[in-house]
């Protein structure tokens, strides 16, 4: 079985992806750390080849490979490509394969869909979307899958992306508006839940912006030259993520304000093995849930692209 990226997602609605990200949890997976292997190409910068591996032992294995090639941006072509392969685990028959891109994004954007499933409030209307890329056009649906969203914002460093988005938003019968360059401050503090999807590397959510009992929810900044929240964010907010071993190695937005003091790892109330387990019961379990700020930070995991492939293998075999 082969899915391209569309049947990928057809494959995926948000409601199921968003339950198999939410039990993947509770199971034993074996996810060992992310192969990195470098290759020379002549007359063109190195190349690297990722490998991420998770299994579930008896039942399934799956693997991610991705070929990052920088030099096909010169050559007008894509620089990342991927694909995900499933295999049963008692025979290593080999089962189907993914598209990767459509994949990882789905299930970015399920992972926080159910943290906000946790962490947001039930009845969170507003939603700020910050970026206007890629995941934000699967970040608004996932979030408006668990929550009562009846109005999205959406600003970018490039006003032309963010209306853009808009104007696809609109098409798709969301109540849909640009926020101006100069206005994200105001926007922040009006917002029920907070969702930023970006590249940048110096923060663009400040903590003393945010009203009581928003939800903030960090997808980019998955290295640890990357920000998206300000020290600030992480000393209000009660913070959650999805793996501690990755988000406290991976993410500039929890390792400087570490550094810095402003917080402790300690602070990291839970993650979604606790989360999913019913150890944490999110929101509800803070002091004053209703006024409380919550932050998800999330750098993915592999056990997250398993439960996805998963997911498309079983719906699409039926």
């Amino acid at each position: 079985m082969y899915c391209n990226a569309e049947q990928v997602a057809d494959a995926l609605p948000w409601p199921a992806l968003i339950d198999a990200l939410d039990d993947i949890f509770t199971h034993e997976v074996n996810s060992p750390i992310r192969h990195h292997h470098h290759l020379s190409v002549s007359g063109d910068p190195d190349a690297t080849l990722l490998l991420m591996p998770a299994w579930i032992e008896d039942r399934y294995l799956g693997v991610k490979q991705v070929n990052v090639f920088p030099g096909n941006t010169a050559r007008g072509e894509p620089g990342l490509t991927g694909h995900y392969l499933l295999s049963c685990a008692r025979t290593g028959r080999h089962l189907a394969q993914f598209e990767a891109n459509e994949l990882t994004s789905r299930r970015t954007a399920a992972a926080s869909a159910l943290a906000s499933r946790y962490l947001s409030r039930d009845d969170a209307q507003e939603l700020l979307m910050v970026g206007a890329g890629r995941m934000a056009r699967r970040l608004v649906p996932a979030h408006a899958a668990v929550r009562p969203i009846n109005r999205v914002r959406v600003w970018d460093i490039y006003p032309e992306s963010a209306a853009t988005l808009v104007a696809e938003l609109k098409e798709q019968g969301y109540q849909a508006e640009q926020v101006a360059a100069d206005d994200l401050q105001r926007t922040a503090g009006e917002a029920d839940i907070i969702s930023c999807a970006t590249l940048s590397q110096t923060p663009l959510i400040h903590g003393d912006w945010l009203s009581p009992g928003t939800h903030v929810d960090l997808v980019g900044s998955f290295t640890p030259s990357m920000r998206e929240a300000d020290d600030e964010v992480m000393r209000r907010g009660q913070v959650f993520v999805d793996t501690r071993a990755g988000a406290l190695a991976e993410s500039g937005d929890l390792i400087d304000p570490i550094a810095s003091g402003a917080i402790s790892e300690a602070d990291v109330l839970a993650d979604f093995f606790d989360l999913c387990a019913t150890r944490h019961q999110g929101r509800s379990e803070l002091s004053s849930p209703d006024e409380a700020i919550t932050v998800f930070k999330a750098v993915g995991a592999s056990c997250e692209d398993l439960a996805a492939a998963i997911t498309a293998y079983e719906r699409r075999s039926r």
